[in-house]
């Protein structure tokens, strides 16, 4: 029988890493809670623009930058400033055609009958309150494509500052429940953390040709919510 003296089994105890060594995991309470902040909307982002087709790329590329310079004028004119004005697409494609099949399963070849080049411009409207007029006078120049508004807030920042305040203080109070239903004292926080954020509401998207009016806009409310997680230390009551 082989026989460990005490000199042996310290050395032993010594040559274990320090991480197999560790204190045990410190007890914690992870809690998730809510804070939120409504408001109605006061700013509203559009993406308009033109799309033109034509026999060849030229005519539909010199027909577009008609109607989109009358477009921008008609921006400007309304009081769009150029930092609220960014083209966010554009594209040129051609048009193809497809023929049927015929009965003894043979088939022509597809071929191009046109071109169709497509411009886009997100617009960024600072008063809520032109947003119908604007629509309304952009698409009697020749924009013919609106593919949706999102509305928002200019304090966005300071409305979501008030939601994250409202959601750490829901979760302290939580946190209070728990400590003294399950009999342990709230020690520290060791970590936060945060999701969620703004949540406009988005108009459905729609395409537009003439108007004989004002487009009919409904911005709604805006709710700004933010869900914030929080760690504590926590330790028995003495």
């Amino acid at each position: 029988m082989r026989i460990v003296t005490r000199a042996a089994l310290i050395a032993a105890l010594a040559a274990v890493p320090v991480a197999a060594r560790a204190e045990p995991p410190v007890p914690t309470l992870n809690l998730s809670a809510e804070g939120s902040v409504t408001a109605v909307p006061d700013t509203a982002t559009v993406t308009l623009g033109v799309v033109e087709q034509a026999e060849t790329a030229g005519a539909a590329l010199e027909a577009n930058n008609a109607a989109m310079r009358k477009t921008f004028e008609s921006l400007e004119a309304a009081g769009i400033a150029d930092r609220d004005m960014a083209t966010s697409n554009f594209s040129i494609e051609p048009v193809t055609v497809y023929p049927q099949a015929r009965d003894d399963g043979t088939q022509d070849p597809p071929r191009v009958v046109g071109y169709r080049v497509s411009n886009l411009v997100t617009v960024k409207i600072r008063d809520v309150t032109q947003t119908g007029g604007l629509l309304d006078k952009v698409v009697r120049v020749g924009a013919n494509q609106v593919q949706g508004i999102a509305f928002g807030r200019a304090d966005e920042d300071a409305l979501l500052d008030r939601a994250r305040a409202d959601a750490m203080r829901a979760a302290a109070a939580k946190a209070k429940i728990y400590a003294e239903a399950g009999g342990f004292e709230l020690v520290r926080i060791l970590s936060v953390s945060e999701s969620g954020g703004a949540m406009p509401y988005a108009a459905p998207a729609m395409m537009a040709k003439r108007a004989a009016e004002d487009v009919p806009i409904a911005a709604g409310e805006q709710e700004l919510q933010v869900t914030v997680n929080v760690s504590w230390e926590i330790r028995p009551k003495p």
